[in-house]
């Protein structure tokens, strides 16, 4: 399993960026080849302090080949273009192999 996580830091404005991604985003993101999940939270909180970030999203792929094609895609470029309409705080996008550490 390999994980696309995005970071968002507070936007400008955060009513505008939860009806743009609900209603726009996430239905184009949803169209991506290979994606296995996703989920998303607006509601982001730290154990101490501040939350660094206003939302997260995560996304499942096979393997590391699959979420590297589902970018690569016309789809994928569409939603990468899409970013700019609504995270006016920008975005940090990481990703890596996920390990099972249940046993």
């Amino acid at each position: 399993m390999h994980k696309l996580v995005v970071l968002y830091p507070e936007p400008a404005d955060p009513g505008h960026f939860r009806d743009y991604y609900v209603t726009n985003h996430l239905p184009l993101v949803r169209e991506m080849p290979g994606l296995l999940a996703c989920r998303y939270s607006f509601d982001v909180t730290a154990t101490t302090g501040e939350a660094p970030y206003f939302a997260v999203f995560e996304a499942d792929f096979a393997d590391a080949a699959a979420m590297a094609a589902a970018r690569a895609s016309t789809q994928g470029r569409r939603v990468s273009a899409d970013v700019a309409n609504y995270a006016t705080g920008g975005a940090v996008v990481i990703d890596y192999p996920a390990q099972d550490a249940t046993g």
